[in-house]
């Protein structure tokens, strides 16, 4: 069951691209729904994704492709509207009618990343996943998939994934990618330093922090976006 505001935002990209071809900008969807913000328009979407009414076409034209529609917008009788063949011309128009914030970038995923206890270190690509473009920006990112509970007060619970920008520094309160260098163990933790020393902090009470040399501990990445995981 879609909420009225999902079937607002698809009942309008699906009149746009009945009446253009393209989808609507992301300004136009968030002018058509009231809405204050960008943001608001991307939870949307994404919610309009995971109950399989949209497809985001990451690899294609990049765009929005209904895929089915309630039956209070006469969905009995709808056929998805797929651009077939690799002519030029759609796709690009497709594309270029979509803003950056919707455009997906593939990143690869290196595997598990404990949130807990600290497992070994991963740095083998398992598999690649689909992220908006608007969670990575300059330098290099990569994935990992949280195995642990030991930030769920920060809301990274077990099972999700993570989006990691590749750097060897951090600030205060950063949550991070630390190697533990003689142990060759990687843990997703808040990065503090104290001195010579540096704080591993979890955001679950059932965890100690951990607090070891500087020398001992290697930042991997920060953290700068997050991929919910829904039981099915």
């Amino acid at each position: 069951m879609l909420t009225r505001k999902q079937r607002d935002l698809l009942e309008f990209i699906h009149k746009r691209m009945q009446r253009d071809g393209v989808p609507p900008s992301f300004d136009e969807m968030k002018d058509a729904l009231d809405l204050r913000s960008k943001s608001g328009i991307h939870r949307l979407i994404t919610a309009l994704e995971e109950r399989g009414f949209i497809r985001r076409l990451a690899h294609k034209a990049r765009a929005i492709e209904i895929v089915k529609l309630p039956d209070s917008l006469g969905g009995a009788g709808f056929v998805p509207n797929v651009i077939e063949g690799d002519a030029p011309t759609p796709r690009r128009a497709l594309r270029d009618a979509l803003p950056v914030e919707l455009h997906a970038t593939e990143l690869p995923v290196m595997g598990r990343i404990a949130a807990g206890v600290p497992i070994e270190a991963i740095s083998e690509v398992s598999h690649t996943v689909a992220v908006p473009g608007q969670m990575v920006g300059a330098g290099k990112h990569y994935a990992l998939e949280v195995r642990g509970d030991s930030m769920i007060g920060v809301g990274i619970n077990d099972g999700d994934i993570v989006v990691i920008r590749e750097q060897t520094t951090a600030d205060d309160g950063d949550i991070v990618v630390a190697l533990v260098v003689d142990a060759n163990e990687a843990t997703l933790k808040r990065y503090r330093r104290k001195g010579r020393m540096i704080a591993l902090e979890a955001a679950n009470p059932a965890y100690e922090t951990r607090i070891l040399p500087d020398d001992r501990v290697k930042v991997q990445g920060r953290l700068v976006g997050l991929i919910r995981s829904y039981p099915t």
